[in-house]
């Protein structure tokens, strides 16, 4: 059984997850060593960082990346790897953030994201266990008829239909679990091995021509129109700069580190449980989420484990005994797993943001940034990428759009506001428990 501390952000290799144990690891990156010019500074190697870098250099810029740990160290290789339309805010909160219509090119834009991975995958000959198929599930009458509402919303006012709302007797057909009432299946969305489609992207940001630095913390951020991203051991002078640390850029830029808070959110997987057990308990390999505050969601791997994310902590305090606690919970949704060990617990931190809208925009004429993907985050890492990558290639209509989405600093401070988040957290369990 492998457990998995956050530490602080020093220098690391991939935490011991299941994703990090069924992939081949590339050789560590050589770190940068001196001064480099180029067009494009990128600062992290997650999925924002990296579709920016490969984006770029396909339209012919010079770029260079810089990343603190490996490639996929942070949340995109640790992931619950679920592809789902939308944003971790409901889309009437989005419409009345911003008006009807950038709602409706939001939405559109989070679709558009998962068909760009899939055929990122193809072009790039990504190997990543994509498997078509996810549901959301109601454990509670209100929760069914949120998920009718949701399905009446998204065919009416934003033109997404094709999705299929079940009774209990319908969802049977896709899990076989005594706990959840009905659920609504989008036949669009997926689920894949994050970690293996994140190096397989690093890999086509290599083959494009990135250059690409491991075990590079950028310690200073020199801002101005000639912006420079300053190491321990060399610094980069670039036009332009992407920032896509989300969650680990840490105090690098404050006034970008007051609007998100780090939050802890685990996964466990199951010892393999064999083709028949597996298929027994997910009989379509659709991925699955509830849709608590405080939520539950699973998937099968390829070798047929069960994968099953859930919990999360606002104080940054790892639970105690965190294997045995996911492991109640998911024998919660699969009695019959009740014999079953696990063999894996990890966990690692996303960011949130106040309103759980996506943050992106511009620091500054020559700086871009994208964090706040509050963990909703597979597709959106992505779409965060293109959609700098189009803006430093002259093209910022759809950065214009993100960026009128208004966001508030959490209160509090920066000693206040994680005991202020644990207070206001405990209501949306309470609510979940209703």
């Amino acid at each position: 059984m492998v457990f998995f501390l956050m530490r602080s952000p020093a220098v690391e290799t991939h935490v011991r997850s299941y994703y990090a144990a069924s992939v081949q690891l590339p050789p560590p990156g050589a770190p940068l060593e001196g001064d480099l010019d180029c067009d494009v500074c990128v600062v992290g190697g997650g999925l924002t960082g990296l579709t920016a870098a490969l984006e770029l250099a396909e339209r012919g810029f010079d770029v260079a990346l810089l990343e603190a740990n490996r490639v996929g160290w942070g949340a995109s290789g640790r992931s619950g790897g679920q592809l789902i339309f939308g944003y971790a805010c409901e889309m009437q909160r989005l419409a009345a953030l911003t008006s009807p219509t950038d709602a409706r090119l939001l939405f559109d834009w989070s679709v558009e994201a998962i068909g760009r991975i899939r055929e990122r995958t193809a072009r790039h000959a990504i190997d990543c266990d994509w498997r078509d198929g996810q549901l959301h599930v109601a454990i509670k009458p209100r929760q069914l008829a949120e998920l009718r509402e949701l399905r009446e919303l998204l065919a009416d006012g934003y033109g997404y239909g094709g999705l299929e709302m079940l009774d209990r007797a319908a969802l049977a057909r896709h899990i076989d679990s005594p706990r959840y009432l009905g659920g609504l299946f989008d036949p669009r969305g997926a689920h894949l091995h994050p970690l293996k489609y994140t190096l397989g992207i690093a890999a086509a940001a290599r083959a494009a021509g990135v250059r690409v630095f491991e075990q590079s913390r950028v310690l200073r951020l020199v801002r101005g129109p000639a912006p420079e991203a300053l190491c321990a051991r060399g610094r980069v002078r670039a036009r332009h700069v992407v920032l896509a640390g989300n969650a680990w850029l840490g105090g690098l830029v404050p006034e970008l580190a007051r609007k998100i808070m780090p939050v802890g959110t685990y996964i466990v997987a199951s010892a393999p449980l064999g083709a028949a057990l597996a298929r027994r308990c997910l009989p379509t390999d659709a991925a699955v989420t509830d849709i608590n505050f405080v939520l539950d969601y699973f998937r099968l791997s390829a070798d047929h484990r069960m994968l099953f994310g859930g919990r999360v902590s606002y104080s940054r305090i790892p639970p105690p005994n965190l294997a045995a606690s996911m492991r109640r919970r998911m024998q919660r949704v699969f009695p019959q797993l009740a014999d079953v060990p696990v063999d894996y617990a990890w966990g690692g931190y996303v960011d949130i943001t106040m309103n759980r809208a996506p943050h992106f925009g511009r620091l500054e004429p020559a700086i871009f940034y994208a964090q706040g993907f509050s963990g909703h985050g597979m597709a959106a890492t992505g779409l965060a990428g293109c959609v700098i990558a189009a803006a430093i290639a002259g093209d910022p209509g759809r950065l214009d759009v993100f960026a009128r989405i208004p966001h508030r600093d959490f209160p509090g401070g920066p000693w206040l506001r994680t005991p202020s988040l644990v207070l206001a957290m405990a209501w949306y369990r309470l609510r979940d428990l209703l």
